[in-house]
């Protein structure tokens, strides 16, 4: 960086809302990348705007309390849009209703599935049981996900970064496992990766069909109750095991 740009980047950096405008700049621009590429899989807007936020920062050498000064009114909106997300699903009230068993049994199953049997891979390869930890409730969304491995003995800023990994994993590979399996249904796509990929796999399966958010959006939330009150009772007992 010449000396003229770092001049205006630390009188830049003062400002709290410096990491709001980088964060809206970043997606918007990867945004655009996904769009010209024919909403490519691969070019993830989250994924891409994760890299270029990366970048600028390290770059600049900024910490990241300075850039989440700012960056902060993005998480608070977390919370309305969550919200929001029940107004597509009331449209899909008719579907629901029918499909409401099967659903239910693929939330419980799925839901200990995504978080023991990252439990348990880890154990057998030797992680520590902070790891471990950290590492179960990967699938759940954030805030939640964050708060419950700190109960469990994790360690939440290690899930918050396994939370964004395995969300951008499951929006980017997701197309490529339905085809294999020849899945067409809108609805169970969008539950399926509603229960594995949290918000990210949320926001992918909206740009696919409504229909598809408003199950991704319903499996999100299912999953994020059952992870929470489920891992409390249940990774006891699977650390015995494999103790």
């Amino acid at each position: 960086m010449t000396p003229a740009l770092g001049e205006i980047w630390v009188y830049l950096s003062t400002t709290p809302l410096l990491g709001l405008t980088l964060t809206l700049l970043a997606y918007q621009a990867a945004y655009r990348l996904y769009r010209r590429a024919d909403h490519h899989p691969l070019l993830n807007p989250v994924l891409l705007a994760v890299v270029m936020l990366v970048a600028v920062l390290t770059l600049t050498g900024t910490d990241y309390q300075t850039y989440f000064d700012g960056a902060q009114f993005v998480h608070f909106l977390l919370g309305p849009a969550t919200v929001a997300l029940a107004i597509p699903l009331h449209a899909q009230w008719h579907r629901l209703r029918s499909m409401a068993l099967p659903l239910l049994a693929t939330l419980l199953f799925g839901s200990l599935t995504a978080a023991l049997s990252a439990v348990g891979i880890a154990a057998l390869l030797g992680a520590s049981r902070e790891s471990m930890m950290s590492l179960a409730p990967k699938s759940v969304t954030t805030p939640i996900a964050m708060g419950v491995a700190e109960r469990l003995g994790g360690l939440p800023s290690l899930t918050a970064v396994l939370v964004i990994g395995t969300g951008i994993l499951g929006a980017v590979g997701a197309r490529y496992i339905y085809g294999l399996l020849r899945i067409e249904d809108h609805a169970v796509r969008g539950f399926a990766i509603g229960l594995a990929s949290h918000g990210i796999g949320t926001a992918r399966a909206f740009q696919v069909s409504e229909q598809a958010g408003a199950f991704a959006a319903l499996a999100m939330g299912l999953n994020a109750l059952v992870t929470a009150l489920s891992l409390p009772w249940i990774l006891p007992w699977l650390e015995r095991l494999f103790a």
